[in-house]
């Protein structure tokens, strides 16, 4: 090839382009970060949009909705407009909230193919039921998410749950004056905000009588009366930390999101599934549908059916090492094999028919 000639000149034109419509975390990578580079590595020219790249600040427009309106509108206006100088094949969107149904027809009259990847446990899933029928291809991360849009007319539903960044989810040798900070028999890393995960409380707190580590935002407001206090070791934990975590500890454990309404349901593994495994954690984690979709009970991670299962299953596996590492070794091998974001992206564009270009 040509550097700069001819040859590289064709091979940019026939560049797949995708414009990838999603949020970032200022502060640290997130999955967004882990999608956009996975677009790219498979040879995508990717342009990145902020979906939540209002002008008017929220507490405004939390309280004046037609302000909230003219905003919304502006932020698809912007889209559009990149989407006119960019001239995408795909637009993906994720998370699908601030996405106006008549953006996406006009996404489509360019032709570029539409697709959203809704992802959160279906709190205010209202915006997303207007909007997903309008993509002409939807996936969702979680199985619950499934059965709610079944019912709206959505074409092309799939499920597509989380993965893995191999090049950042691995394991990491632990330095030994770091191993006291990040080591422990059990440890967990995940939001304590009580009024949203108040089961993640009731488990930890049965727990107690373990070596336990938790990491995570929230849990530092909300346990002034619980003996979970002197078991939270951070609460602002940035991923490169809660990789030491899950490298320094014995068993990484799961607890998801459910609603004691009985009103929301939940039966997605979370990205934190995924992570913990890539970086080598034995992963002790609840029954979730989709879970044991994706993995083998006792030979990629382990389930527990409630707190007396978990408590005799942590016990044994922390008895046992040859076995807790065995597992831990096929559960990494089992997610880099078939469950990190280069995965994910190749399957949209296979599923929407851009994958024979690639």
């Amino acid at each position: 090839m040509e550097i700069g000639g001819r040859s590289e000149q064709i091979l940019e034109k026939d560049r797949l382009k995708v414009l990838f419509s999603s949020n970032r975390n200022p502060n640290f990578e997130t999955f967004t970060d882990y999608i956009e580079k996975a677009f790219k590595k498979v040879g995508c020219e990717t342009v990145f949009f902020e979906n939540r790249d209002f002008t008017i600040p929220g507490r405004i427009r939390d309280r004046f909705n037609f302000l909230h309106k003219f905003d919304l509108k502006m932020l698809n206006k912007r889209l559009l407009n990149i989407a006119k100088t960019f001239k995408p094949d795909l637009f993906l969107e994720d998370g699908g909230w601030n996405i106006l149904p008549d953006t996406i027809d006009a996404l489509k009259k360019m032709g570029t193919k539409t697709a959203l990847w809704t992802n959160d446990v279906p709190f205010n899933f209202g915006p997303i039921i207007i909007s997903a029928p309008y993509y002409d291809f939807v996936f969702t991360a979680g199985t619950e998410a499934i059965e709610i849009l079944k019912d709206y007319n959505v074409k092309n539903l799939r499920w597509l749950p989380f993965a893995c960044d191999p090049d950042f989810h691995k394991p990491i040798e632990v330095r030994v004056e770091e191993k006291e900070k990040y080591g422990c028999d059990i440890c967990f890393v995940g939001s304590g905000t009580i009024e949203v995960y108040k089961k993640r409380r009731i488990i930890l707190e049965k727990l107690v009588d373990f070596d336990l580590g938790i990491w995570g935002p929230g849990w530092d407001r909300a346990l002034k009366e619980s003996p979970l206090n002197k078991f939270v070791r951070d609460s602002h934990t940035k991923p490169i930390e809660w990789i030491k975590v899950f490298s320094a500890s014995k068993i990484a454990l799961g607890i998801h999101y459910h609603d004691y309404s009985g009103k929301i349901s939940c039966y997605q593994a979370s990205p934190k599934v995924f992570e913990a495994l890539a970086c080598g954690a034995f992963l002790l984690v609840d029954d979730q549908k989709d879970i044991l979709s994706l993995f083998r009970d006792g030979e990629h991670l382990v389930i527990y059916k409630d707190i007396d299962d978990l408590r005799a299953k942590a016990s044994y596996y922390l008895k046992n090492d040859d076995e807790r590492k065995r597992i831990a070794e096929n559960g990494r091998r089992e997610v880099l094999e078939k469950h990190t974001y280069r995965h994910r992206v190749k399957a949209i564009l296979d599923i929407v028919g851009l994958g024979e270009r690639k």
